[in-house]
């Protein structure tokens, strides 16, 4: 072999082997939904990791979510633009192919869900305007969003999920084919287990969906035994503990997983759902679909408790807040700070919280402390609502 013919051939051989881990990598399998699991009565089945459209960036995000295997988004009008993304991501898409759930509220800053006292035809209105952002027809769940969240009164919340207006309207959309199924959501911060278990027990329910995590919630695993039962679906959300995942250092191993598995082990969760704002958000996630809980994942749980189990503020717990003399919202409050530092919704955690009644002003100067005392998880809560205050109050 010449000594020109030999130098090209060691080039090419060189330029071959430089590619191949290149090439390796483009055909590396991108993770996909690997699990669909059966909604209840209602005979859909859905992505075990699934959409959800809190700080949806983009329509490209739906249209990525769907091609790795999601078949099911969860969205309001008061999520931002996130209905509006979906419409424009609709027109690329086999709407048979996807499940839609919306709720009921109107389009401006969350939170705007419908109250006790809306008119039937209020409940209609929204919808029919949900369908035409996003450019559809009919959607398969609407549900009574956010029930323990606005009022402190149990029995007012009871009649907000049995109202007859809303039971009427969502008759009369489901005649007219633009809602197929009716669910209820609930993070708290009060009387979460006993209302959903209120909409289980009623029979007008087809899908629950409460916060649902490793660090939360002791008496909700009766409330979905008792849903799986009656052949209500279980979506899961707030599945993260407080989303502190990100800054979280588990000897190397991503945290989400572990905790999308914890979820998904209980056989009576047809899904959970996830802000998805990033393709690492996906990949990441997606890990998850199909895989078992196993020791490895408890242990990386368990240091996570160990790291921030004093930081997180378990929203449907509650118990502080009768000891706090002022009647000072807590558990909202704490949530919005966690939507500010750890779901990086500060615009939104601060409009939140200009609209509570009971703010944290008066803990600044406060010396009772009671609420900390109250706190059966050892937070110091008047330490992280002094905080809290000044995070998220606007300064002119």
């Amino acid at each position: 072999m010449k000594r020109r013919d030999f130098l090209k051939t060691s080039v090419l051989a060189t330029a071959a082997l430089a590619g191949a881990p290149l090439a390796a990598e483009a055909k590396k399998e991108k993770p996909r939904v690997q699990a669909y699991r059966t909604m209840g009565k209602t005979g859909l089945k859905m992505s075990d990791i699934s959409l959800g459209t809190g700080g949806l960036p983009s329509p490209s995000m739906v249209l990525r979510a769907i091609d790795r295997g999601i078949n099911y988004m969860d969205t309001a009008p008061d999520y931002g633009s996130s209905e509006k993304y979906i419409g424009e991501a609709m027109k690329k898409i086999q709407r048979d192919k996807v499940i839609i759930a919306t709720k009921f509220c109107t389009p401006y800053s969350y939170p705007n869900h419908l109250q006790q006292g809306s008119k039937k035809k209020e409940y209609i209105t929204a919808v029919e305007e949900s369908l035409m952002r996003m450019k559809t027809d009919y959607v398969d769940f609407c549900l009574v969003h956010a029930i323990g969240e606005s009022s402190r009164n149990v029995e007012n919340e009871k009649k907000r999920l049995l109202d007859e207006e809303m039971l009427f309207a969502a008759d009369e959309l489901k005649k007219a084919g633009k809602i197929r199924f009716l669910g209820i959501s609930s993070h708290g911060p009060d009387n979460m287990e006993d209302l959903l278990l209120t909409a289980v027990t009623s029979g007008h329910y087809d899908l629950i969906m409460p916060s649902f995590n490793f660090m939360s919630f002791p008496r909700l695993p009766d409330v979905i035994k008792e849903a799986k039962k009656r052949g209500v679906a279980v979506v899961a959300m707030k599945t993260l503990a407080g989303a502190k995942g990100m800054d979280f250092d588990s000897k190397g191993q991503p945290f989400e997983p572990a905790a999308f598995k914890w979820v998904l082990n209980h056989s009576e969760v047809s899904g959970l759902v996830i802000s998805i704002k990033t393709v690492s958000n996906l990949d990441l996630f997606l890990s998850a679909s199909g895989q078992k809980f196993k020791a490895s994942d408890r242990k990386i749980l368990d240091r996570y408790v160990q790291r921030f189990g004093k930081e997180y503020c378990r929203t449907g717990c509650n118990q502080c807040e009768s000891a706090c003399p002022e009647r000072v919202s807590i558990a909202s409050i704490l949530r919005y700070q966690m939507y500010f530092d750890d779901y990086g919704m500060e615009k939104t955690a601060m409009k939140h919280y200009t609209r509570l009644e009971a703010k944290a002003e008066k803990c600044t100067a406060c010396a009772n402390r009671s609420c900390t005392g109250a706190c059966p998880y050892g937070l110091d809560v008047s330490a992280l609502l002094r905080n809290a205050h000044d995070t998220l109050t606007f300064i002119a």
